[in-house]
């Protein structure tokens, strides 16, 4: 008996919509994971003057100089230092596998005469392009870059006003977190910042570091929350196996951190008002991701807030 036409169409359209299913869930979604013990390589550190008992190592840069050493600059907060009591504090490693780092002292304070808010440095970003090195930051209200040459002093690089703010989100939106990947020749930062106490992951593109794209939102809301801390210490790792984007965006410090992760084939879209995205999350704030001698790794703070870890990182299949 033949089938009616209407049934045979409805037929094909089952089969076509399981065949699509089996080969979405075919698909295998690799999640970081870490991949054995963390080593902690900095710790509280001694400010002088400006030390205090409740002071914190929190958003950091991970980075190898010129000489061959490992740097690490953290911002400090809740110090004695003036006005927003931040700072950058720098260590130094021979290895980086190595423990405990040497402390370097302070590295950098914050210079209201170039327009940024006094004890207002937030998490530096350290990557080298070509001879230089590139060094981004918050100020409490700009992301900001500084150059050097051997990956261990920095000069600010100021725009035409004078000043070292390159961009923000406005005033009290607390600009701030920034990192940088480059993108076939385009530079592509992220950061933080909460306008109206909304925090979102935000993305800015430049050829030259000076001339930058309006701000696109690329990351907001979803499981991971609306609140001014929802999207801190955005982290965008490109995973060449997969040719997937990752994404790290932080929710929680100290005891019970949180970061989430998200997954993507466009660095411009990991998820506005959506979880489409979200591979999981870890429970390490601040993560940074580094790529050495065909390892990866991961850096994140301690729980105590009072530290930085490292630990070897894999990307295999989500469990």
């Amino acid at each position: 008996m033949t089938m009616p036409m209407h049934k045979c169409a409805m037929t094909a359209g089952l089969l076509l919509a399981s065949a699509i299913t089996l080969l979405a869930a075919s698909e295998t979604v690799l999640a970081p994971q870490v991949d054995g013990e963390f080593w902690q390589v900095a710790g509280d550190p001694d400010l002088g003057k400006y030390s205090k008992p409740e002071q914190q190592p929190v958003d950091f840069a991970v980075w190898q100089a010129a000489d061959g050493t490992w740097q690490l600059w953290s911002c400090i907060r809740g110090t004695a230092a003036p006005g927003k009591t931040r700072l950058f504090y720098r260590w130094q490693g021979a290895k980086l596998t190595d423990k405990d780092w040497q402390p370097m002292g302070i590295a950098m304070e914050a210079d209201p005469g170039f327009g940024e808010t006094e004890g207002g440095l937030q998490a530096p970003f350290v990557m080298k392009h070509n001879s230089e090195y590139l060094m981004f930051y918050g100020d409490w209200d700009h992301i900001c870059l500084a150059r050097g040459v051997d990956g261990k002093t920095f000069a600010r690089q100021l725009m035409p006003d004078g000043k070292s703010g390159m961009s923000t989100e406005g005033i009290g939106s607390n600009t701030r977190d920034p990192m940088t990947l480059l993108i076939g020749g385009v530079f592509y930062l992220y950061y933080t910042a909460y306008p109206n106490r909304l925090g979102a992951d935000y993305l800015r593109t430049s050829k030259d570091l000076r001339h930058w794209s309006p701000s696109q939102k690329v990351a907001f809301g979803g499981a991971a929350g609306t609140g001014a801390s929802s999207a801190e210490c955005p982290f965008v790792y490109f995973h060449k196996h997969s040719g997937y984007y990752y994404l790290f965006r932080t929710q929680r410090y100290g005891k019970k951190p949180q970061s989430s992760i998200y997954r993507s084939k466009d660095p411009t879209d990991f998820g506005v008002d959506d979880d489409k995205y979200l591979v999981g999350t870890i429970p390490h704030a601040a993560p940074e991701i580094i790529d050495y001698e065909g390892q990866t790794y991961i850096a994140v703070l301690l729980p105590t807030l009072k530290g930085i870890q490292i630990a070897k990182l894999k990307f295999a299949p989500k469990p």
